[in-house]
């Protein structure tokens, strides 16, 4: 699409110093969807923010790199809990000796320094934060795409290649509906998880030795676990692409079934649903 096209050569045109080439994230996702990456790729190109939701494990964070690669632009994380507060995003102020002299310095924070860098901004789990937290975002994420530092009282407006891409995990124990006021500034895409080929070529990208054995009962097990999940027996997180990979690097050097209780059943909370990821795994094991 050339208004992706247009913005991609653009940014590629930029230089960054080595300590934020550091942070130019890999790609590697690989979406369901014909369209999802693209479509994805034009509201950041439009420098509109973007929301990612989706359950734990299918690859929201994934995409963020991608997209980070795709550009060439580094990316800043936020990784929100209850804890998380204002200098936690902005930045704080701390004392500093400069020739003989003590004096207080300004320590730039993810926001403050994605803004002004013209960088990506990416918020992880940002119903995890407390709804009285986030609103300070609220100029950053509209049309006016400016920020008044209350701790300096600096006025900042973003880099004309400021992006913000955030995700959410709906319905997860410690989670908050999100505001309409913050949802409102967002453009939002879901994200499912990948399946049936795209699958199989991601294994085979990730593990190129890996037994044809251990693959097929993996695929399998993926599969049996999203359909548990579809029908409401199994909770979404059960069908991570992300612990399903934990399990098959694993399933390298241990046994497959072991595996599979560690890095998959042990993490879900309910012993019914870890006993069904059992019995599912068991019946691949040859």
């Amino acid at each position: 699409m050339e208004l992706i096209e247009h913005v991609h050569a653009a940014r590629l045109k930029r230089q960054y110093e080595p300590a934020d080439t550091k942070l130019i994230a890999t790609g590697g996702y690989r979406s369901p969807d014909a369209h999802l990456l693209e479509d994805v790729l034009v509201s950041i190109a439009l420098k509109k923010p973007v929301l990612l939701k989706g359950p734990s494990g299918s690859g929201k964070t994934k995409m963020a790199e991608t997209i980070s690669a795709y550009f060439n632009q580094p990316m800043h994380s936020i990784n929100c809990s209850v804890d998380l507060d204002a200098e936690s995003m902005l930045g704080f102020k701390t004392v500093v000796q400069q020739q003989g002299q003590t004096m207080i310095d300004f320590v730039e924070g993810p926001v403050v320094k994605a803004m002004k860098a013209g960088h990506i901004l990416y918020i992880d789990e940002i119903n995890m934060a407390k709804a009285e937290t986030l609103p300070i975002l609220h100029s950053v994420l509209d049309h006016r795409r400016m920020l008044t530092n209350p701790f300096t009282g600096e006025v900042i407006y973003a880099h004309e290649d400021f992006n913000v891409i955030a995700a959410i995990n709906e319905g997860y124990i410690g989670t908050t509906p999100m505001n309409e006021a913050l949802k409102n500034r967002f453009v939002s895409y879901s994200v499912p998880y990948i399946s049936g080929e795209q699958l199989s070529e991601l294994w085979d990208e990730r593990f190129p030795e890996l037994l044809p054995a251990i693959k097929t009962m993996m695929l399998s097990l993926a599969e049996d676990l999203k359909n548990q999940v579809q029908q409401g027996i199994l909770s979404e997180e059960a069908a991570s692409i992300r612990s399903l990979l934990d399990a098959t690097e694993l399933a390298q050097f241990i046994a497959p079934l072991r595996a599979v209780r560690y890095a998959i059943a042990e993490k879900l909370a309910d012993q019914s649903e870890r006993e069904l990821v059992i019995e599912l795994a068991k019946t691949w094991i040859k």
